[in-house]
């Protein structure tokens, strides 16, 4: 029979000295808690791995990502240079993705310093940095969560990959500071 995350694992570590016990239980349950809140007991989200995922860039990209973005929380997904907010997933990024044509006729966002290409669908945007090598992907549905939060709150960390070019026009710009 699995365990799954959620149950409380079985410790089969020796066992601390007398003097020190107290102190031990209260320190594996402390880790305990913070490991299970962590995990959130909600499922991995399945997220398919963008084309250039193994870009060095990305990683760098991925270790400054919010923990909350828009308010949702960050949540565990199963694929390299990915991440995914809100339970279900409400945003979901992919960093690696294709960069885009230096001449595109989709409206061009800039949100503090981060250049997006706008792909507006029905139940969802898709929004890919432009003129940054690897580009990142973000997918939302834009009734759920406003561009307005998502955008600034991402562009730190999209920001640490270097602009190599800028769109010549943006349908708007936004500097939330």
């Amino acid at each position: 029979m699995k365990s799954s995350a959620c149950e409380n694992p079985a410790w089969t570590e020796r066992q601390p000295r007398p003097r020190r016990r107290a102190r031990w239980y209260l320190f594996m349950s402390a880790g305990s808690a913070v490991a299970l809140s962590a995990a959130g007991c909600a499922p991995v989200v399945d997220v398919d791995p963008a084309a250039n995922a193994n870009d060095p860039a990305c990683a760098n990209v991925m270790v400054y990502l919010p923990e909350t973005l828009s308010g949702l929380p960050r949540r565990e997904t199963n694929s390299q240079a990915t991440a995914a907010w809100g339970d279900p997933s409400a945003i979901v990024l992919r960093c690696g993705a294709g960069t885009p044509s230096t001449v595109s006729t989709q409206p061009c966002v800039s949100a503090n310093g981060v250049d997006w290409l706008a792909a507006e669908g029905d139940d969802h945007w898709t929004l890919t940095t432009y003129g940054r090598t690897p580009a990142v992907e973000v997918l939302f549905n834009p009734n759920a969560v406003p561009s307005s939060n998502v955008l600034p709150e991402l562009a730190a960390s999209v920001g640490r990959i270097p602009a190599q070019e800028e769109c010549l026009s943006t349908q708007r710009e936004t500097d939330f500071r």
